[in-house]
């Protein structure tokens, strides 16, 4: 049986744990938002259309920021379009995934349906195929109370508070060719620097998202991102990272160390911001927003026909059904963005409902919990305080894409009264037994230890076997004179609170 210590000390405090780290994504593609969020007619629809039966799934789930309205989406989207009375609104073809956008869910339903689930927005404008004015525009109808031309509107259309967004994105991924209206470095880097400006002009307190790289596989990142900032540096106060990750041809153990490129995509960015900014000798440190992660079986995707030509309402797009190797990764991915809370301030599982999410829907019918939805809620539910840096020594294994991975990793948070440790077990096939050292936290009981594993490490939640994975109790779990002892199954995930 491998053996694996790890070692926790109060002291060793990376940074406060964010509650804008536990955030997700909605965006109008597929079934997100049609028939997964929003779907007139179902029994569980209040009266602006919004499942609750989702509102309760989302609110288990625990996200704080819900980044809107894309994604690809938005580098199309004329936000004019999605507000005042709903029979007016136009009907447009979304070029990102060849769909039609009906316009019935806008920027003020929306908003109501994040009070419903107790998350804030962060709001994307287009930079895409639009640019400074519209997106002031968004701004006074979003924010002004009132008295003025767009504020007054959004006062008749029916919200008299104005939505108070803090959080907005500068277009999105536009170094993708891709999207919509993609540009160079330094063509966006330029118009998000005047288009950040612009806004600060409106409101200087807003936090101004650029748009990083869309992936660290692109050929031009790291020198993107030094571009972009080298423009908006003085306007902006984060960059973005997406990142997706996925099993190749049966590399199982290569996947659970995708933290490891995480990881390295993390500290490559951070570094390429500071030295921007010690370039123009400024105080100011330049945040991270990875605002688009998850697992993401794209290449299934490309081999597939879900976008085409049709121009569909709400095609099933992207719906990726996980297994507990996924979930595995995606709390092994969470770990990761937690142990970067000092830079890593939000962060965005993309995506929330039926599009590559931990929550799935059937028109008419159920909505169930995807595998990715429990290490998610259960991290959100239990980190608090600050986030602790362990000492992990554990057995190694070489990987084909990230080296050497450790067989364990771990990250801890402590509060005041309580503590949580997070480990994965990346061993293929054997039990691991781990002991923790918790004498530095004061701990002296076991709260709770629940662990997310099956002998099949493919297994999955679906329609018809909706509970098939859950966490369960982990009864190997001890803790005598400050030593936590616990048994990891092989590919596993485990959440421990202690007292």
């Amino acid at each position: 049986m491998p053996r694996a210590h790890v070692i926790l000390d109060k002291q060793a405090v990376i940074a406060p744990v964010r509650r804008r780290t536990f955030g997700s994504f909605v965006e109008h593609l597929g079934r997100c938002v049609y028939t997964g969020i929003y779907e007139p007619g179902h029994p569980s629809a209040n009266d602006d259309g919004f499942r609750m039966d989702v509102v309760e799934l989302v609110r288990e789930l625990g996200t704080r920021t819900i980044r809107y309205p894309g994604g690809n989406f938005v580098s199309g989207f004329r936000w004019e379009d999605s507000v005042g009375p709903r029979e007016k609104r136009p009907v447009r073809r979304d070029l990102a995934w060849h769909s039609l956008e009906s316009n019935q869910v806008g920027l003020d339903e929306f908003a109501r349906w994040l009070g419903l689930t107790d998350s804030e927005m962060m709001l994307a404008v287009n930079l895409g195929t639009r640019g400074i004015l519209p997106a002031l525009d968004l701004l006074e109808y979003a924010n002004h109370p009132s008295g003025t031309a767009l504020s007054d509107l959004r006062v008749a259309n029916g919200t008299p508070e104005p939505h108070n967004i803090r959080m907005w994105c500068l277009g999105n991924e536009m170094d993708g060719p891709w999207q919509t209206g993609y540009m160079t470095a330094d063509d966006y880097g330029k118009l998000a620097a005047r288009t950040a400006g612009a806004m600060k002009m409106a409101d200087k307190d807003l936090e101004l998202v650029v748009c990083g790289s869309s992936n660290s596989g692109m050929p031009t990142f790291g020198d993107w991102e030094r571009t972009v900032l080298e423009h908006a540096y003085d306007h902006v106060d984060y960059v973005s990272c997406h990142a997706y990750y996925q099993e190749h041809d049966g590399d199982l153990g290569s996947f659970l160390a995708s933290a490891i490129d995480m990881d390295y995509f993390i500290d490559t960015v951070v570094a390429t911001a500071d030295h921007v900014g010690y370039k123009k000798r400024s105080s100011k440190k330049i945040n991270i927003s990875f605002d688009e992660w998850n697992v993401w079986y794209q290449k299934e995707h490309e081999a597939s026909d879900e976008v085409n030509d049709e121009w569909r309402h709400a095609p099933r797009q992207l719906e990726d059904v996980y297994s507990v190797a996924d979930a595995v990764v995606v709390g092994n991915l969470l770990m990761t963005l937690l142990k970067h809370s000092d830079r890593v301030t939000s962060a965005s599982l993309a995506q929330l409902v039926n599009v590559i999410a931990p929550i799935m829907t059937e028109p008419g019918g159920p909505a169930w919990r995807q595998t990715i939805f429990h290490p998610f809620s259960i991290t959100s539910r239990l980190a608090a305080g600050e986030v602790i840096r362990p000492v992990v020594e554990a057995p190694t294994y070489a990987t084909a894409r990230h080296g050497e991975a450790s067989v364990v990793d771990a990250t801890a948070t402590v509060d005041e009264d309580r503590a949580a440790v997070f480990l994965v077990n990346r061993e293929l096939t054997e039990t691991t037994q781990v002991t923790v050292d918790v004498r530095g936290l004061g701990s002296s009981r076991i709260l709770e230890a629940l662990t997310l594993a099956d002998k099949d490490a493919y297994a999955k939640n679906t329609r018809t076997e909706q509970n098939r994975v859950t966490p369960h109790p982990n009864a190997s779990a001890t803790l005598s004179d400050g030593l936590l002892s616990i048994e990891l199954p092989p590919v596993s995930w485990t959440a421990i609170s202690l007292g």
